[in-house]
């Protein structure tokens, strides 16, 4: 597996990274021998470090966790000690689903735009005209379960995920919830 470190206006010194890349392979090597690779970038925000970690475990399955702590070493365990408990909990899923990807996974483009925040647009905003666009992306939108939907919403800690649901071919869309849980949007409703 091949890890990437790097610091975001911090300089990471050779033995954090020696630290990560060992720490981080052994964590991900117990329950995927074959990981693609992870990204570890480590960031100073005030008095504390924050370590956010990425790792890819299979074709489109990414794992993602972050720690914040007032020294890097332990915001770095503690992110890395998530990521062990994701894999840990969704491992016989996962396997699961390496399985049944040499059946047809139906896959659809979708186009993503991020849109300024709420007070830059308010100074360049008239009358009539749009919201401005700060990037456009093209997204993935994967067939699947609402249950594989959940855990790789859980797995990337993503606040809300869209996907096409494999019972009905529907466009679906899972999110957290401010009270923690998770909700299911199914625009037909149930209907046939």
């Amino acid at each position: 597996m091949k890890v990437s470190v790097s610091g975001k206006q911090i300089d990471v010194g050779d033995a954090l990274r020696v630290h990560a890349e060992e720490s981080l392979a052994g964590v991900v090597d117990k329950y995927f021998g074959n990981a693609l690779d992870a990204h570890v970038v480590v960031s100073r925000e005030a008095h504390l470090y924050r370590v956010d970690i990425a790792v890819h475990v299979g074709r489109n399955i990414l794992v993602q966790a972050h720690a914040e702590a007032d020294q890097p070493y332990p915001a770095f365990d503690s992110a890395a000690e998530r990521i062990g408990k994701r894999l840990r909990r969704y491992k016989r899923r996962l396997r699961d689903h390496h399985k049944q990807l040499g059946q047809a996974m139906a896959e659809t483009d979708a186009r993503q735009y991020i849109l300024a925040a709420e007070g830059e647009r308010d100074e360049e905003l008239k009358d009539g005209d749009k919201p401005v666009i700060i990037a456009e992306l093209t997204t993935p939108i994967h067939t699947m379960t609402v249950g594989e939907a959940v855990m790789r919403l859980d797995l990337a800690e993503l606040p809300a995920m869209m996907f096409r649901n494999s019972a009905h071919g529907g466009l679906n869309m899972v999110y957290r919830r401010p009270d923690g849980n998770i909700g299911w949007i199914d625009p037909r409703g149930g209907a046939k």
